[in-house]
């Protein structure tokens, strides 16, 4: 099973936004939000809600394959995030998430006993002319277990 349709069946929200994980590697994540009238905000686009869980998924695509081999040790986990709402979002919206730390600097940190953070930055663009509508970063954390 790819990281995509791991979250697609575990994470509730992907599946009730119908989320789609076009790309998930540990170098970038791609996550695509259809256009769907049941989550458009007051002037037809996508609702803010549903971009900030279309980011965060991304978001969470790239920490698995990045540091799914990680998941016996440590748990990872959301820190805190802040998005920007940059122009109107309409139609098909498309989230592109990157590390922001090399992932080996972030293993070795887990390796020296350390509860590493990291930030994802994750672009949102309209289809239609890629326009960026928001940015985001997440900060993450893998938590070691026990």
């Amino acid at each position: 099973m790819s990281v995509g349709e791991l979250l697609a069946a575990t994470v509730p929200m992907a599946r009730t936004l119908n989320l789609e994980f076009l790309e998930t590697s540990p170098e970038r994540a791609v996550v695509r939000l259809p256009d769907q009238a049941d989550y458009h905000n007051h002037v037809g686009g996508p609702h803010a809600g549903a971009m900030f869980t279309l980011a965060e998924s991304a978001s969470g695509a790239i920490v698995l394959a990045a540091f799914g081999e990680q998941l016996s040790r440590a748990v990872p986990l959301a820190v805190k995030a802040e998005i920007a709402y940059r122009k109107l979002a309409r139609g098909v919206v498309t989230a592109t998430a990157t590390l922001g730390r090399p992932a080996a600097e972030v293993v070795a940190e887990l390796d020296a006993g350390g509860r590493p953070e990291f930030p994802v930055a994750v672009h949102i663009t309209r289809e239609s002319d890629d326009a960026v509508t928001g940015e985001m970063t997440v900060v993450w954390t893998l938590r070691p277990n026990g």
